[in-house]
């Protein structure tokens, strides 16, 4: 609350008056401390009294004036030490934009001696593309009460352009008169940081904007704080996907591990490379491979995931062409050798385990060299694909029948029974069920040249071999090779039919 100028002047007095009973008190002991005089008449006692107690006075007044003056001499000192050698430079301008006054520091970024730049026009020293500037803002600084900012280049004694941030606030002198103080800051090693962050910032956008790769920026948690326009090819607009979970559009069966891993790169700050599945709105699946790089902030906080992937579902497709040229025959589709030896190694293991018995029938077509010989080999092609697609028919699921080689076709039958009759009598209504099916006619599409087609009807019966197996009695090759014996019995007995190896 503001005191009225009668209450201001109360408290003054009062003050003053405290002041001068304290510095009498003071007097009045140090007289008592000083040793006695010869004692003249009362009066003169008195009169004597009172001098001694002024001339303490005064004398404590002194002490008191001395050392408020060095005091104020220090403060002085260090005022210029501050004001001269201060980081910035502080100028005052008249209202004429005129030097009246500049520190060490604001000389030295002018790059001048100061004594020659006291009632200097400051705008001698703006670069000419700034001086309309300058003015504007010079004016505008003049005309208001708060601080204004603005950047300039200015033109140093020496020649050289410096940039520097001008801080500008008018004040009133004891004469109301106008003046603005500046602080002059040199700000081009700010500036050309700023333009080296623009640069890198303009560098990594073109390359985010150009790459075939998807770049992804997260928080901790996952939501996407900024996508690469590549996700566009996958998710549409990369604007829409701001804030959304990361892990949403992910194969649910692939969904668990994924955030455990995005999880272990937060807590270690490991990069670690991840496939996973992405499922997109029309249902399709694409196969991704990504890796993410954990941002920290300058005290090694963590602070977001960058996350780089990439499309590699061609990658699998041609990896599963491969493992299909491997493992599976190419013109059937069924198991090739090689998988029959790895499920035959399978299935003799389960018999080990569970006691149950599997069977073994190797089968070979019966008249198929004619059929090739007249037709040519793309109609035997034709009937290898239908004899193929007859024989999966006769059996479960969890057996396999694999294409041996030229007309020669193996099936495996797992997991029976405990009983080898009764394994016996499954296998054979099954071997029976494919030498039926295969004995039917086929109806082969014959093409000519002029992309003509004919349709011929075939006969072709097959010879089936049986063998029965059960724990590890027997090397995979000694049950094809028993398999192979029965059914060129089987063969040289009159061809369509089936015979089973004597165990």
């Amino acid at each position: 609350m503001t005191n009225k100028p009668d209450e201001q002047d109360v408290l003054k007095a009062e003050a003053e008056a405290q002041f001068a009973c304290t510095l009498r008190a003071a007097a009045e002991r140090k007289l008592a401390q000083m040793p006695p005089a010869d004692t003249p008449t009362r009066p003169v006692e008195e009169i004597l009294h009172e001098l001694q107690v002024r001339q303490i006075e005064l004398e404590m007044q002194n002490d008191e004036l001395r050392r408020a003056q060095v005091s104020i001499e220090e403060s002085r000192d260090r005022y210029v030490d501050f004001y001269d050698f201060a980081p910035v430079g502080y100028i005052i301008l008249s209202r004429e934009a005129l030097i009246d006054e500049i520190n060490l520091a604001g000389a030295t970024l002018l790059g001048d001696e100061r004594g020659k730049l006291l009632r200097h026009r400051f705008a001698a020293f703006i670069a000419p593309e700034d001086r309309d500037h300058w003015y504007r803002y010079f004016m505008s600084v003049l005309q208001r009460d708060d601080k204004l900012t603005c950047e300039l280049v200015i033109l140093r004694g020496d020649g050289s352009r410096l940039q520097v941030q001008l801080d500008s606030l008018r004040l009133l002198r004891d004469d109301k008169l106008p003046v603005v103080r500046i602080v002059l800051s040199d700000i081009a090693e700010r500036k050309r940081t700023e333009q080296a962050v623009r640069e890198q910032e303009e560098f990594f956008r073109m390359i985010a904007e150009n790459i075939e790769d998807f770049i992804a920026v997260l928080d901790l948690e996952g939501r996407r704080l900024y996508n690469s326009p590549s996700y566009a090819r996958l998710f549409g607009d990369p604007e829409d996907m701001k804030g959304t979970d990361s892990f949403a559009e992910i194969h649910p069966d692939d969904r668990e591990r994924v955030k455990r891993v995005f999880k272990e790169t937060v807590q270690t700050g490991i990069s670690l490379r991840t496939e996973y599945r992405f499922v997109l709105a029309d249902g399709s699946i694409r196969h991704m491979e990504s890796c993410g790089e954990l941002i920290r902030n300058s005290r090694g906080h963590a602070l977001r995931v960058v996350v780089v992937s990439r499309d590699i579902t061609e990658r699998k497709q041609v990896e599963e062409q491969i493992r299909n040229l491997a493992f599976y025959d190419t013109l059937t589709q069924l198991p090739n050798r090689h998988m029959l030896d790895d499920r035959l190694n399978q299935a003799m293991a389960a018999s080990k385990r569970s006691g149950r018995y599997g069977a073994l029938m190797f089968l070979d077509m019966d008249n198929f060299k004619p059929l090739n010989d007249h037709y040519g080999h793309s109609a035997g092609d034709s009937l290898l694909r239908e004899v193929a697609r007859r024989i999966s028919s006769c059996v479960r699921e969890m057996d396999t029948v694999a294409r041996f080689g030229g007309d020669e076709f193996v099936v495996m039958l797992s997991e029976l029974d405990t009983d080898q009759k009764s394994s016996i009598v499954q296998t054979g209504i099954v071997a029976e069920k494919i030498r039926v099916i295969l004995a039917k006619p086929y109806a082969l599409a014959l093409q000519h040249k002029g992309d003509t087609e004919t349709t011929v009807e075939y006969h072709c019966t097959s010879s089936i071999g049986v063998v029965m197996f059960i724990n590890h009695e027997y090397r995979p090759a000694d049950l094809l090779e028993r398999a192979d014996m029965v059914m060129y019995q089987a063969k040289e007995s009159g061809r369509n039919r089936v015979r089973f190896f004597n165990m």
